[in-house]
């Protein structure tokens, strides 16, 4: 006779679940209103999306459960928290867009803000957890969600845009599929904490095996941080999206992917397998290094900062590879302060439009010459893209200078002397093509195309938004400390 299975309910730790079943009832309850009651104003729908996140943030934020979670699947550190929080974060400073324009049909669809809310969940999902199958259905999940809210912007580009990166996601599905594989065929276990101690114990026999499933798995990661050569999708995805939803793509799958990194990497790093290090160090370099000449010849402003935000997620890796307490810590420093000022700068492009298409260019929708003379047409916008520009260059005292400051400076005490040289270089060649913007905004004239009348489209949600993140990004100077105490209070807590 087969004995009955007891499960303690207690000891399962449902509330590590809390989060994302918020997210994923709130998506759900959507969709059965829209059932119900067709047509209903999407400011509804933008204020029920924003009440779920802000429940979800309160999960987060008040969560005292243990470690493990739900089968110990979960994983509720230091870590998770950080990645939750930004994630959460970054999607409060984006729905609200959804209120600022009539322009952008998609918004008006029940299912956007419902594939928004099952996207969020399945982000939570792969930070909160170091088992490597569930963070593959998270990672699926908010993958699948985000192809399809690219193409309901509905534009050729849109459509293309969905399904290269459909495309390009699929094949880096299978490259993940085959690395977990071979790692469980190897030492039974699809959680990293327990790969880490079969192959360490083994003294990492079966080192091709290890190798191949390695470069897999930085395969399927590049994919989803743009590492090179998995970058080509993004500057034609980021054009095909709209500039909101581009801004908030070059943030929040990125921080769980890098999450993902530190957690898989970390046991390699400790265990002093030199070799992943390498492997790491020459993706790094050649990221951040590609990233910014491509960046230097991009006629549109869109695309540069595409290619920018490249070149960022080849700076984050450097901490990756050094894997101390000090450099996990700046990954998450480097990112807030991104985040503000990359979601600022992408918004920044729907402040202002021109009537017609393709006044400038039937090319690109953002060239440079749209952005000429701006100081005199939008005084407070242009000044407040170039103090976005500012912070993203790295120029002091701006946001994104304090977290490249403190990422090259674990670099330097990890002993990466040669990569913090490359960093720096990185940064000078990144000053040229945002200064570059700056020129056109405040030093030259108004473009003047066939009479086209320029239009400001700042709705007082826009202006909110933008203004926040401005706020922060002026403030940085003072925020940086108490907020580096929080992140490294969180990371030690995770044993990292």
């Amino acid at each position: 006779m087969i004995e009955p299975i007891n499960i303690d309910v207690e000891a399962l730790n449902l509330a590590s679940l809390a989060p994302m079943i918020i997210a994923i009832v709130g998506g759900l309850s959507i969709l059965v209103i829209d059932l119900f009651k067709k047509d209903l104003s999407k400011t509804l729908y933008t204020m029920l999306t924003i009440l779920f996140i802000v429940i979800d943030l309160g999960a987060v934020i008040s969560y005292v459960g243990g470690t493990r979670g739900f089968f110990d699947v979960m994983l509720i550190d230091g870590i998770a928290f950080l990645g939750q929080a930004v994630i959460l974060v970054a999607s409060i400073l984006f729905i609200p867009l959804a209120l600022t324009s009539k322009r952008f049909h998609e918004f008006s669809y029940p299912e956007f803000f419902a594939l928004f809310l099952f996207m969020i969940a399945g982000f939570q999902f792969m930070v909160a957890s170091d088992n490597l199958i569930l963070i593959f259905i998270g990672l699926e999940t908010a993958s699948l969600a985000l192809y399809t809210l690219i193409a309901m912007h509905n534009r050729a580009k849109s459509f293309e845009a969905a399904i290269k990166y459909f495309t390009m996601g699929a094949l880096a599905a299978g490259f993940y599929a085959f690395s977990v594989m071979i790692l469980y065929a190897l030492t039974g276990s699809v959680e990293i904490h327990k790969i880490g101690e079969v192959l360490t114990a083994n003294e990492f026999a079966s080192m091709p095996f290890i190798i191949l499933s390695v470069v897999m798995m930085i395969g399927a990661l590049g994919f989803k941080l743009s590492i090179v050569p998995f970058h080509t999708w993004t500057p034609d995805v980021y054009e095909g999206s709209s500039a909101a939803l581009a801004g908030y793509m070059s943030v929040v799958p990125k921080i769980a992917g890098f999450v993902v990194a530190i957690r898989f990497f970390e046991f390699f790093i400790n265990s002093g397998v030199t070799w992943v290090q390498d492997i790491l160090l020459i993706t790094t370099i050649i990221t951040m290094t590609v990233g910014n000449i491509l960046a230097l010849v991009q006629q549109d402003v869109k695309r540069m900062l595409a290619f920018s935000s490249i070149a960022h997620a080849g700076f984050v890796m450097a901490a990756i590879l050094v894997g101390t307490t000090q450099s996990n810590s700046a990954v998450f420093l480097y990112w807030i302060l991104f985040m503000f000022t990359n979601l600022g700068a992408f918004t920044m492009l729907w402040v202002s439009r021109h009537k017609g298409k393709n006044v400038f260019d039937v090319r690109y929708d953002h060239p440079y010459e749209k952005f000429a003379g701006m100081i005199h047409i939008m005084p407070m916008g242009a000044l407040i893209m170039a103090l976005f520009m500012l912070s993203l260059a790295g120029v002091p005292p701006f946001a994104v200078f304090w977290g490249k400051m403190y990422l090259i400076s674990s670099v330097v005490n990890a002993g990466f002397i040669g990569l913090a040289i490359v960093m720096v270089l990185n940064s000078a060649i990144a000053g040229y093509y945002y200064l570059k913007l700056i020129i056109y905004m405040l030093f030259k004239e108004p473009s003047q195309n066939d009479g086209t009348v320029y239009v400001k489209n700042a709705s007082n949600t826009l202006k909110t938004i933008i203004g926040f993140s401005a706020i922060v990004v002026l403030a940085s100077i003072f925020l940086v400390n108490p907020l580096l105490d929080i992140i490294t209070h969180h990371v030690q807590i995770s044993g990292f």
